[in-house]
């Protein structure tokens, strides 16, 4: 049911957004003044709005096809906001599934810099220019454990911040992300050492959420203790590829950092042109590592 504007709160209890009560916020409409969490966030010109104020005819002043319902940062608000999570999880399971029913198929997805090791001559890896491995790496995993939590991961995290961003957005930081942290284990990593899992990816929605929580001025803690458990286990065992989960995780900060906080009037050039850059550097480390292997 939806609560009308102005109605009392339980005593003590932080604001819910009006039409999905379950999600504390502290974010309301500037027009009608019903709090509003960031699914329903549609930018205006000063502050946000409501869908049923845009839907409405009252008016953002801008032109029409502005006043479409927008995310928080500028996306479009869509019927399913989880659809890129879902499809990006069923991507995951599926290469799991044919890795696990052929293994030999996992030595043409991982992420390895050259193989066999010198004095060898080698015979495959990004070095050799696969450099689709980048981002076949992505998709693949190898124990149930791991995909498990990556995927757990990936619903938690990665759909609430595809209906803040948007999908096209979303989708720039889930991929520039993975690419960031796929490049930082290809320069520092053993070139003989392989590496695959969605973690570079997943970290990097880690550290975009927990931009997108201090924008609206969400409590930090949760997110600060997630981070700081999963870099525990990230440090704590070995055969985990730490440098994946760093380089996607600034990677995810950078780009989110640029998702919430572009200003409205350069908002596309200022989101994909840190995108972009962030992308560019991951491409030059890779060209560097590739001239110090060849």
């Amino acid at each position: 049911m939806e609560q009308a504007a102005g109605s009392a709160q339980d005593a003590g209890r932080a604001p819910v957004c009006y039409r999905h009560p379950d999600r504390e916020t502290g974010v309301r409409c500037t027009r009608c003044e019903r709090p509003i969490c960031p699914e329903c966030m549609v930018s205006a010109s000063v502050g946000f709005q409501c869908p049923d104020c845009v839907r409405g005819g009252s008016g953002t002043g801008q032109a029409p096809q502005a006043s479409r319902p927008r995310t928080l940062a500028g996306g479009t608000v869509t019927s399913d906001p989880r659809l890129l999570t879902k499809i990006l999880i069923g991507i995951n399971l599926a290469v799991f599934i044919a890795v696990q029913a052929d293994r030999s198929l996992l030595e043409h997805l991982v992420l390895i810099g050259q193989w066999p090791p010198r004095p060898f001559t080698p015979t495959m890896g990004v070095a050799g220019g696969e450099w689709y491995r980048f981002v076949t790496s992505m998709f693949a995993h190898e124990e149930y454990w791991h995909i498990g939590f990556n995927m757990l991961s990936l619903w938690w995290v990665g759909g609430p911040l595809e209906a803040a961003l948007g999908r096209t957005r979303y989708l720039a930081v889930y991929f520039v992300s993975g690419l960031a942290g796929g490049a930082l284990t290809y320069l520092i990593a053993s070139p003989a050492t392989a590496s695959l899992g969605a973690s570079g990816a997943i970290f990097g929605l880690f550290g975009a959420t927990a931009v997108l929580m201090r924008r609206l001025n969400y409590d930090m803690r949760p997110v600060i203790a997630m981070l700081v458990i999963n870099l525990f286990f990230t440090f704590r065992f070995s055969n985990i590829a730490w440098e994946a989960h760093i380089g996607g995780l600034v990677a995810g900060v950078v780009t989110g950092f640029a998702m919430v906080h572009a200003p409205r009037e350069k908002r596309s050039l200022v989101q994909y042109g840190t995108c972009a850059a962030v992308l560019a550097v991951a491409v030059a480390v890779a060209l560097v590592r590739t001239a110090q292997l060849t």
